[in-house]
């Protein structure tokens, strides 16, 4: 039937994810850095996501399409929420943007420090590449541990900085590889600091952001911050 239906321009897609959560029927998802229609039969074609597209990516055209099928919709969601994907879907991973304080604001003595974050998600598996707060910032790679490790890591390292953590032991380090790669070719970082933990294998994060810099091609500055364990007597 021809009717009215979402249509995404994958031009000016650039993957941020506003839009998913704003589809109530599910039918928007994240695949390979840009929002595409998981099916025809869930799109509503009223158009609620519209609004919510930084670049203009999402319009109304009229086409060729399946049928609005609620019961589908039904269906699509109950799958979503018995299985909530890591990546382009989950509200969890959606993409923000956070409002974080001075640094005046935030050392106020007597008071609870403020955090220093100023994105969502921070791990490195669920982040867009493309997400707006990585285009032409300092970046930090932190391993997992470091956070802990380090009492003062919002200032000292946070601060002023888009974030993406992991671990070279567990998680699959090809993925990692393939994925700053592509955060270091398309965002043209300013700074790039690692920060990783005096363990021999937390060294692995270090070979990747260096080899993820040379597949890229591109030249940026790229410093090295070992963490210990604890501090020494």
């Amino acid at each position: 039937m021809r009717r009215e239906i979402i249509h995404i321009d994958e031009e000016k897609c650039n993957g941020c994810g506003l839009c998913v959560p704003n589809c109530a029927e599910g039918a928007l998802q994240i695949v390979n850095g840009k929002a595409r229609l998981v099916a025809e039969n869930l799109c509503d074609g009223l158009g609620a996501c519209l609004g919510d597209c930084p670049r203009g990516a999402l319009t109304i055209v009229v086409r060729e399409a399946d049928a609005f099928d609620e019961e589908a919709v039904r269906r699509h969601l109950q799958v979503k929420e018995n299985n909530c994907p890591n990546h382009g879907g989950c509200p969890g991973s959606m993409t923000r943007v956070l409002k974080t304080k001075t640094a005046t604001e935030a050392e106020q003595p007597g008071g609870e420090m403020a955090s220093e974050l100023a994105q969502w998600p921070v791990q490195l598996k669920l982040v867009n590449p493309n997400a707006p707060y990585f285009r032409n910032a300092d970046l930090l790679i932190a391993a997992d541990c470091v956070p802990f490790a380090c009492a003062d890591f919002h200032r000292r390292f946070l601060r002023g900085r888009a974030v993406a953590v992991g671990c070279p032991k567990l998680d699959d380090a090809a993925f990692y590889l393939e994925k700053l790669t592509e955060m270091i070719r398309n965002n043209n970082f300013k700074s790039i600091t690692i920060a990783y933990m005096e363990v021999p294998c937390c060294g692995g994060l270090v070979r990747l952001v260096r080899e993820a810099a040379r597949r890229a091609g591109v030249s940026v500055p790229i410093t090295e911050v070992k963490v210990p364990i604890s501090v020494k007597a």
